[in-house]
């Protein structure tokens, strides 16, 4: 029955029906006015409905059988004899089975027509709302019901979230920590290797020395000797440090002549010392050269050995010459009682002028088995370098050459560019020489600079003070060598 107007029977009120009726309000419409869905609000109202009939709802014969009429059409759609219940369908809602044989019942379901089932939710929903105002209030109550239980669940699941996030964030750290320890640890045994290495290799100089500074007491031995073995750790690392920037650059500057681009090579930035020890220094006599993580050494360049580097440069035909050891270099902070304890001794304090080169000559002595030598300077910096020539001193007194660095350029330009006394090289006149400590400034007007080298064989050592970069400056030189048995 599409459209039907149809008059219900026993004192029952006309009911009009539209049977392609829809509902005024969507499903959203719905859920901003309720709080909920259709489908879920109209299982609250036939829920409200069953528990309040008959006690806080009381209801005329009329709305309960319209009430009825739009539970059935939800439940089973238009109205069909082949499924209509065979007991009275007013038990739906608690009605008593005898009123099913009331053809009203029957006919108010089958005016219903082809309402939708949708539609006869919502009818019923509006229905009852217009009919029991206590019916909002208990959706309402359900509503901040419901909305408190998604407000738990939403915490709950945060709750949730959050620990497993702290949980997993604290395995990180956790894992985090544990390689760092490892890393530390590792460092701390590669450091221990390298100090008892460099330690072994400058026992006997250091005790020699301390022997010398501190005769007669032990307690200050030792203690001097602590202070030169860290001074000596600090120095190797640096330089470590220094050829691996060398090592790099090159590497770079290798890359970009292979790639046809000639632009400088930025600083590189390489990790820092404590970071790289990766080799200790071998462990060997200190008459041995030492070498580390399999580097050769350079010219001109610091070897990574813990000390000043010892570069030997030779001519053919003298390969039988013994090995050069390492020297060893550190400071001390002594500097104003070092040098009052020299002014008194004109030998020991030299002026060096601008742009000379002062060489002092220090000949093996046949009771002696190490070098040392400590300087010091009044308020600037100066170059030093040590050089040892293979030759036969007719005696063992200590001499001071002075030489201007012009002259020495002059002869440089008509000799061959290689046969350069400060790189250590042999000149067709003179004995071979090695380099042992390459000239470097050094900033000995603000702490004394120290050193020994170990005897390689008979010879003279060459300590060069070099003064020639200054054009203005006059230097004032305080020095000592001895030798130690």
């Amino acid at each position: 029955m599409a459209d039907a107007e149809q008059s219900l029977v026993n004192g029952v009120t006309n009911l009009s029906v539209n049977g392609n009726e829809k509902s005024k309000e969507s499903g959203d419409e719905f859920a901003k006015g309720w709080g909920f869905q259709l489908p879920e609000l109209y299982k609250l109202a036939v829920r409200f409905y069953k528990e309040k009939n008959g006690k806080a709802l009381k209801l005329k014969y009329q709305d309960k059988l319209r009430l009825v009429a739009y539970t059935k059409q939800a439940t089973y759609g238009k109205y069909r004899n082949d499924v209509s219940p065979e007991v009275g369908f007013l038990d739906v809602v608690g009605n008593d089975r005898s009123l099913s044989t009331d053809p009203s019942e029957w006919q108010a379901w089958q005016a219903l027509g082809d309402m939708s089932q949708t539609t006869a939710m919502a009818e019923f929903v509006k229905q009852l709302d217009s009919l029991c105002p206590l019916f909002r209030p208990f959706t309402e109550a359900h509503n901040a019901e419901k909305q408190e239980q998604e407000r738990k669940r939403h915490e709950e699941e945060d709750r949730l979230r959050r620990e497993a996030e702290e949980k997993e964030r604290r395995r990180l750290e956790e894992e985090a920590q544990q390689q760092l320890e490892l890393q530390k640890q590792k460092q701390l045994e590669q450091e221990m290797q390298i100090r008892a290495a460099l330690n072994q290799q400058t026992a006997v100089q250091f005790a020699q020395y301390a022997q010398q500074q501190c005769p007669n007491n032990k307690q200050q031995q030792e203690e001097l000797i602590r202070q030169l073995q860290e001074q000596h750790y600090q120095q190797y690392m640096q330089q470590v440090y220094q050829q691996q920037l060398m090592h790099q650059q090159q590497q770079y500057q290798q890359m970009q002549q292979q790639a046809g681009n000639t632009a400088p090579a930025p600083p590189s930035q390489p990790a820092p010392p404590s970071q790289q020890m990766e080799s200790p220094p071998t462990q060997q006599p200190a008459s041995q050269p030492t070498e580390v993580a399999s580097t050769p050494p350079q010219a001109n360049s610091v070897t990574p050995n813990g000390t000043e580097g010892t570069t030997e440069k030779r001519q053919e035909g003298e390969d039988d010459m013994p090995p050069l050891a390492a020297a060893s270099m550190w400071t001390r902070k002594d500097i104003k009682e070092f040098k009052e304890s020299l002014q008194k001794d004109k030998d020991s304090c030299i002026k060096i002028g601008s742009g000379e080169t002062v060489t002092v000559r220090v000949p093996t002595h046949e009771d002696g088995t190490c070098l040392f030598w400590e300087f010091a300077t009044d308020y600037y910096d100066i170059g030093f370098g040590v050089y040892f020539e293979w030759t036969i001193a007719p005696s063992t007194t200590v001499s001071v050459t002075v030489s201007e660095s012009s002259d020495e350029e002059e002869f440089d330009e008509e000799q061959d560019p290689k046969n350069d006394v400060e790189q250590g090289t042999k000149k067709e006149d003179r004995p071979p020489t090695d380099e042992i400590i390459p000239v470097y400034r050094r900033d000995c007007h603000e702490e004394v600079y120290c050193g020994s080298h170990a005897y390689p064989g008979q010879g003279v050592y060459l300590l060069k003070f070099d003064n020639s970069y200054s054009l203005w400056r006059s230097k004032t030189l305080y020095y000592r060598v001895y030798y130690s048995r």
